[in-house]
């Protein structure tokens, strides 16, 4: 009975020093701004994309965002989506050196877009969304430092840069991280065509000696009936001639 109890005592310990190791390590950890999808092609046109913004208050609402667009490698262009209860102002700037795109030279870019008048409240998030014209490719990253202000006045400035090799700073600014192009695109997709015609041709080379093996065995099938009927008469033949016998013979 000691020794029962001893175990469970034992167990229920170790049960606890787990859940406070998981409450430990969970404590810390923290939402961020953030952009999403994280990564995008160099030079890539009209993507779309969300700046994620959770509330990580318990007694104040999220009621303004601003973000800061890069000028040293800008965007030809953004287009902001509606967000219900938001309003967005777009802020430009002129460009020292225009960009250069498909549809002409670009000399102004956007420089922050700043959304106000919603709420987050506490334990949501919001996702405000942009369409972003053609992306620079002369660089590895973009990054949109961001501003957050909260109804009891704070402001929560995500504009720290990560450094490799370092730990996550406390507010890290939202990253875009651009690939090489060619790196995002494969030639994989010519093999199905290939499998395709070759399952087509092997469908038929197999309906054509379906029909060949068809044939043959109609022409045996007639053969034998043919056969079946001669050496029928001629039974019937043989049994008519042989002399002595009746029906009750049989």
């Amino acid at each position: 009975m000691r020794t029962t109890t001893a175990v469970k005592r034992r167990t229920g310990t170790v049960a606890a020093l787990a859940a406070a190791g998981v409450l430990l390590i969970a404590g810390p950890a923290s939402a961020h701004v953030t952009v999403q999808p994280s990564t995008a092609a160099k030079g890539a046109s009209d993507q779309t994309f969300s700046f994620r913004v959770p509330n990580e208050k318990d007694n104040a609402s999220t009621t303004e965002v601003q973000v800061y667009f890069p000028t040293a490698t800008p965007i030809a262009s953004v287009l902001v989506a509606p967000t219900p209860g938001w309003k967005a102002t777009i802020t430009n700037v002129k460009l020292a050196t225009p960009i250069v795109t498909d549809d002409g030279s670009i000399t102004d870019a956007v420089s922050s877009i700043t959304w106000t008048g919603g709420a987050i409240e506490p334990g949501y998030y919001q996702d405000f969304t942009v369409d972003m014209g053609q992306l620079p490719s002369n660089t590895d990253a973009l990054t949109f430092k961001a501003l957050q202000t909260y109804s009891d006045g704070s402001v929560v400035r995500w504009i720290q840069n990560e450094e490799p090799g370092q730990p996550e700073p406390a507010n890290p600014a939202p990253v875009l991280t651009l690939t090489d192009a060619a790196a995002s695109s494969s030639s994989a997709p010519a093999a199905p065509k290939a499998t395709t015609t070759a399952s087509a041709a092997t469908g038929s080379d197999s309906d054509t000696l379906a029909r060949v093996l068809g044939g043959v065995g109609v022409v045996v099938g007639l053969l034998g009936i043919a056969f079946g009927f001669l050496g029928w008469r001629r039974g019937g033949s043989a049994a008519a001639g042989t002399p002595g016998r009746s029906r009750t013979d049989v």
